[in-house]
């Protein structure tokens, strides 16, 4: 009788099985899900930092006053857009003046509210794209899209899909990085890519007793029966590997083991900011009451980022301003402004900037026109809606021309008029900076090929330096 056999099965059953060890090893060199990956053509960032504003920061009061509103404050202005597409508390259509000053900043004559000092100081580094848009005006879908290209479905988180295009540049950590993260796992999940790609969650500790990352403190005693147990067990696993067709979800389980160990030894001090200078410190505002949490996230994104981490983003909450925003504004500013500004600055002096691409941006934006859910209050105590239509962001260093403003809004604000940026525009000129081609970035997914952008996304090349 004729028996068919597969190149493993030869392998196991040839030299007593030394022909599959060697095979095994070299398909697992080959498939580590971390390895260093070749760029599709010559790149100008080698890593991201995503400072996520989660709320949606008012773009008519940081970077994008219209003198028409300002006219018109508390008065009725006419709808641009379908009645049918009111929301809660808009009806009205009272302009809202923008809060405080939004002035020309810098040579270039940016745009920057008086609420954000800082940010003004580093106006000729970053690039302000002032017609952004997106496609749902509800927070959590919003989010979503941002990060992962779909507003509904389970995807790779844009870190993810640069770890699966680019691995790590430093095996002891993780190629992706998600500090104070949104309670939404699938921000800064994997999706359907291999486990190893997910980011790790780290919360910057405020005092010595709380562990930046889950379960990285070693409570084993000796730490050499610590490592003969994961030898054993990883022993295990890839045996059970030789038995069968090589499994990517059982290869990113015993990366991911691995990892972890050797996190145990290169992170705690990683993500110990005690050895850093005072003048580094009150650059980012560490010990500053208004912002201190973001100023040590900022700082330790830089460490990670220097350190060889691919991706790393910050969450940075509280801009959902619906009510009484001339008072909530200005807190959300405080904690915000000075931290990301001090990046900027630390990693330009670190010659880092050049190589590093930073984003800055909310989910969406808000109104020009004033929010009023209670319906009695007084214009002065209003709030913004959601506006996915336009909002702000910025990019800076990693290959993106600085200084300069693209983009404009209709005398609403609302609008796009020219210069006009989806999220899928952004996502494929943030991989194209690392040298990936988003249409090629790629994953077979229920039988068909996923990508970042899903079917649509052109590169911005007219911020490209």
């Amino acid at each position: 009788m004729i028996t068919h056999s597969s190149r493993r099965d030869w392998l196991r059953n040839t030299a007593c099985g030394f022909g599959a060890l060697a095979f095994h090893d070299l398909v697992r060199a080959a498939q580590s899900p971390l390895a260093v990956q070749t760029p599709r053509f010559p790149a100008k960032a080698k890593r991201v930092i995503f400072l996520f504003m989660a709320g949606g920061p008012s773009q008519p009061d940081l970077f994008d006053p219209k003198d028409y509103i300002k006219r018109m404050h508390g008065q009725k202005v006419s709808a641009p857009i379908n009645t049918n597409e009111l929301r809660v508390g808009t009806d009205k259509f009272l302009a809202l003046a923008t809060h405080g000053e939004v002035r020309p900043r810098g040579q270039s004559g940016t745009m920057i509210s008086d609420l954000m000092p800082h940010t003004a100081s580093i106006a000729d580094e970053i690039c302000l794209l002032r017609a952004m848009h997106a496609d749902n005006n509800q927070h959590a879908p919003a989010a979503l899209q941002f990060h992962t290209g779909s507003t509904t479905d389970v995807r790779p988180s844009m870190g993810s899909w640069i770890s699966y295009g680019l691995g790590t540049e430093n095996q002891n950590l993780p190629s992706f990085i998600s500090i104070h993260p949104d309670s939404d796992v699938r921000l800064y999940g994997s999706g359907f890519l291999p486990a190893a790609h997910q980011g790790t969650r780290v919360i910057v500790p405020q005092d010595d007793k709380q562990s930046p990352i889950d379960y990285l403190k070693d409570t084993s005693a000796n730490p050499a029966a610590q490592r003969q147990r994961i030898d054993f067990v990883q022993r295990m696993n890839r045996r059970l590997l030789q038995q069968a067709e090589v499994d990517g979800r059982m290869e990113g389980m015993i990366e991911s083991m691995e990892i972890a160990f050797r996190m145990q030894t290169a992170t705690p001090e990683l993500v110990d900011i005690s050895n850093e200078s005072e003048a580094t410190k009150e650059l980012y505002g560490v010990g500053n009451k208004d912002c201190d949490k973001n100023a040590r996230a900022c700082l330790l994104a830089r460490r990670l980022s220097e350190a060889g981490v691919r991706f790393v983003q910050v969450t940075m909450g509280g801009w959902d301003h619906h009510g009484d925003i001339r008072t909530a504004l200005p807190k959300s500013c405080a904690g915000t402004d000075q931290p990301c500004a001090g990046l900027i600055k630390d990693l330009k002096s670190r010659g880092l900037l050049d190589d590093t691409l930073v984003v800055w941006s909310g989910e969406f934006g808000r109104t020009p026109w004033s929010q009023d859910l209670s319906g009695t209050s007084p214009i002065e105590k209003h709030g913004r809606e959601h506006q996915p239509e336009s909002f702000c962001s910025w990019m800076a260093g990693g290959g993106i021309k600085p200084g300069i403003s693209f983009g404009e809004t209709d005398e609403f604000g609302f609008r796009p008029v020219s210069g006009k940026v989806h999220l899928h525009d952004l996502h494929a000129t943030i991989l194209h900076q690392l040298g990936l081609d988003h249409e090629k970035l790629t994953w077979r997914h229920l039988g068909r090929d996923f990508r970042l952008t899903d079917v649509y996304g052109n590169v911005v090349k007219e911020i490209l330096a």
